[in-house]
C-alpha cells in the first residue's frame, strides 16, 4: 500500500551548524563550520521519513531571495515541493555546540507573511490536505501571523486530514492544541507551560500528558532530554532511554523522533517497537551533522541499546 505524508514548516531557515570551544562573550570565538543545510523542523521530519522510503510532501513558507538552496535539496532528495513563495528571505539560524554538548542557538529573523499569503497558503493546503495519510505541522510560527488564524487553519486541517502530529513550542504550541491534533511531542518544559505547574517527577508528567489526552489527543509524546522520551497512548505509558554517543550536534534530533514516530505508525507497528525507533533514530541525529539515515545496520544496533520501560498509568 502506498503511504503519503506531508510536512509543513512555516518558518523554515538554513541552518549553519558550527563546533566551538567555550563560547566567550564580547570575544572572537574560533568555530569549526560543521555543516550548512537547508532546514526546518518539517522539512527535517520530511527527510527523515524520505530516508525511510516513505513519500513524502513538504509545504509551508520560502523567501524568493534565497530559496535555491531548498530548491536543490529537494530535487536532489526526491521529495515533492508544495512551498510557497513570498517576498524576502528565509531566515538563517546558527547553532554552536561546546565540547560539553551544550547548544547555543542563533535565531535570526526571515520573511513576513502578508494577509494575502496567509490567505493563499490556506486555500491551498486544504486543496490538497485530504490527499494524505498523516499530516505533520512543525516548528515556529512567523510573528507576522496571527495565531488566532493559525489555530482555525489547524482546526481546518484536522477535518481534512485526522492523523495530524503537531510540534512546537511557547505561543504557538498553545494556539495548535486548540485543533486537537492527533499527536503532540512537547518537551518537558512546554508541558510544564501549559499545565500551568512544575511537573518534577515521570508521575506529574504521566498526569499532564493524561490531561492532554483526556481532551481528545490520542498520542502525547514528552521530550525529555537526556532522560529520553515519554509516549502517552491508550495503550499505555512507555520511556525510552537513549544509548549513549558522541555528540556532533543535537539539531534536528527532536525532528527525527517525530520522523520515526510517524514512520511506526503508519507501518502499524506497536508502540513500544515505534517508540524504540524514534529513539534509535534521534539518537543517531545527534552523532552526525545532518538528519537522515544512511546505515540502517547502525540504526538496528542503536535500537538494541533503546532501555524501554512500561510506566504505571
Amino acid at each position: 500500500m502506498r503511504r503519503r505524508v506531508a510536512t509543513i514548516t512555516l518558518n523554515p531557515a538554513y541552518d549553519l551548524v558550527g563546533l566551538s570551544t567555550p563560547i566567550e562573550l564580547g570575544e572572537v570565538n574560533r568555530v569549526t563550520t560543521a555543516g550548512f543545510h537547508a532546514a526546518g523542523k518539517g522539512i527535517n521530519v520530511a527527510k527523515v521519513l524520505k530516508s525511510l522510503g516513505i513519500d513524502v510532501t513538504v509545504g509551508g513558507f520560502l523567501g524568493k531571495e534565497n530559496q535555491d538552496g531548498f530548491q536543490k535539496e529537494f530535487s536532489e532528495a526526491g521529495i515533492a515541493n508544495r512551498f510557497q513563495m513570498v517576498e524576502g528571505r528565509t531566515r538563517i539560524n546558527v547553532k554552536l555546540t561546546e565540547p560539553s554538548g551544550k547548544v547555543t542557538d542563533f535565531n535570526f529573523s526571515g520573511f513576513e507573511i502578508t494577509k494575502q499569503d496567509w490567505t493563499r497558503f490556506v486555500n491551498d493546503t486544504l486543496s490538497w490536505a485530504g490527499q494524505f495519510d498523516m499530516i505533520c505541522v512543525s516548528g515556529s510560527v512567523p510573528p507576522s501571523i496571527d495565531l488566532n488564524d493559525f489555530t482555525a487553519w489547524m482546526k481546518r486541517l484536522r477535518s481534512e486530514c485526522m492523523c495530524l502530529i503537531f510540534d512546537s513550542s511557547r505561543e504557538a504550541f498553545v494556539a495548535g492544541l486548540k485543533a486537537l491534533p492527533w499527536l503532540v511531542k512537547p518537551n518537558h518544559h512546554e508541558l510544564e507551560i501549559w499545565a500551568g505547574r512544575p511537573l518534577p517527577e515521570l508521575s506529574d508528567v504521566v498526569q499532564a500528558a493524561h490531561e492532554l489526552r483526556q481532551q481528545g489527543i490520542a498520542h502525547v509524546v514528552i521530550s525529555l532530554g537526556e532522560q529520553g522520551a515519554m509516549w502517552v497512548n491508550a495503550s499505555g505509558a512507555w520511556m525510552a532511554k537513549p544509548p549513549k554517543c558522541d555528540v556532533v550536534s543535537t539539531v534536528g534530533a527532536g525532528d527525527s523522533m517525530v520522523g520515526g514516530l510517524i514512520y511506526g505508525l503508519m507501518m502499524r507497528q506497536t508502540s513500544e517497537h515505534t517508540l524504540r525507533l524514534a529513539t534509535a533514530i534521534s539518537a543517531l541525529a545527534v552523532s552526525q551533522t545532518n538528519v537522515g539515515i544512511t546505515d540502517r545496520e547502525q540504526l538496528a544496533r542503536m535500537m538494541t541499546e533503546v532501555e524501554l520501560t512500561p510506566l504505571k498509568i
